[in-house]
């Protein structure tokens, strides 16, 4: 098969697809891969390591997608993109489409196979490939709540950890999840003051086990939310509804409630984000304020650390490449219904019911729409 790979286009985005070793095993496959010029370089992933890997070099993006039949990106196609797809390609990447309406009308439009990362499952209903951004995005939360606080950026002036004499900065953390409980360990390691809430006490009891009384844990309520975002230094919303728009915890009255110079990082952004008062920003402008707290939105943080996140999400996507890439995109999803859980758009159809009910579009359960494929 002929796999593409183009350059990333969103700001500040640095990820790549795949990386040289990935390119070798596909290569070694007998696959022809494309790989847009300067792809990696921003990560030390030179033109000459690709064609080292069995790569061919595609002078621009509009290049790679015209040789390719599989696109293997990390964020969503923006609109120039969107334009190059063709009925008869597939798509693989983070897409998001619940807050994200053009996107999804112009993937629809395509007519092209989309196959979300963030919606593949394994055997036991995690997220795989969400799994390893999640895992960056939730240490990268307290890093870049940590430096929000600080005055010069329009924050409190509170030390996470504190000093002798002086209390620690409070920590509350919606959602004990992935990114919550890599949250959780980078915020205790600091020293701060920690409270996590979440609606399993499944969740709450490992996250206690594992911290004990170095944390507070809270079953989460209304209330609970409301007395502990109005308390707190830095809120971190890491919440997650699988494919859905986020549930917006925190309303914009509550956010008029915090402290001054508080400081939220919604990491559930690229899903529409917890709180009512978030929007999506960039790395270039990663935050504004709303009622004096700083809020930090930036939808691809990973992308800040992209040679770690780029070489951890790869290893969690190079099986499923291979298998999209050796049995064809139909045999692939009909012999693995984990993959198949990813397919959200497949010829004009949309095949993710979380995603058709955020835009009230028409749902198709995606064994249906196999035999088109």
């Amino acid at each position: 098969m002929r796999i593409g790979v183009p350059r990333e286009i969103k700001v500040h985005e640095y990820r790549v697809g795949l990386t040289p070793q990935s390119v070798a095993e596909l290569s070694g496959l007998g696959h022809e891969v494309w790989v847009q010029s300067q792809a990696g370089a921003a990560i030390g992933f030179s033109d000459e390591d690709y064609l080292a890997a069995g790569a061919h070099i595609a002078a621009d993006g509009a290049a790679v997608f015209a040789a390719a039949e599989l696109i293997v990106k990390v964020k969503e196609p923006l609109a120039e993109e969107r334009a190059r797809l063709r009925p008869e390609q597939t798509l693989f990447t983070y897409l998001h489409l619940a807050p994200d309406r053009p996107q999804t009308d112009e993937l629809l439009a395509s007519g092209a196979i989309c196959i979300a990362y963030e919606t593949v499952t394994d055997a036991l209903g995690r997220l795989p490939l969400l799994a390893p951004m999640s895992e960056v995005a939730g240490r990268m939360s307290i890093q870049a709540g940590a430096h929000c606080l600080e005055s010069a950026q329009g924050g409190r002036g509170v030390l996470l950890g504190g000093v002798p004499g002086v209390a620690p900065g409070k920590v509350v953390i919606l959602g004990g999840g992935v990114v919550g409980s890599h949250a959780l360990a980078m915020a205790v390691g600091l020293g701060a003051e920690v409270c996590v809430l979440d609606k399993s006490v499944d969740a709450l009891r490992r996250l206690d086990g594992q911290f004990g009384n170095r944390i507070s844990t809270l079953y989460s309520t209304r209330t609970a939310v409301a007395e502990q975002v109005q308390a707190a230094d830095l809120v971190i919303g890491g919440v997650l509804i699988p494919g859905a728009a986020a549930p917006k915890l925190i309303g914009a009255e509550l956010v008029s409630r915090m402290k001054r110079g508080a400081v939220l990082v919604d990491v559930a952004i690229d899903q529409g984000g917890c709180a009512e008062t978030s929007r999506p920003t960039t790395h270039a402008e990663p935050t504004y304020v709303v009622d004096g707290v700083v809020h930090y939105c930036v939808a691809n943080m990973p992308g800040a650390v992209a040679r770690t996140s780029t070489l951890a999400l790869n290893n969690a996507t190079l099986p499923f490449v291979i298998a999209l890439a050796g049995k064809g995109t139909r045999r692939a999803l009909e012999e693995d219904p984990h993959l198949r859980n990813g397919l959200n758009v497949a010829r004009g159809a949309l095949t993710y019911a979380s995603v058709a009910e955020a835009h009230g579009l028409t749902y198709r359960p995606a064994d249906d729409v196999l035999t088109l494929l």
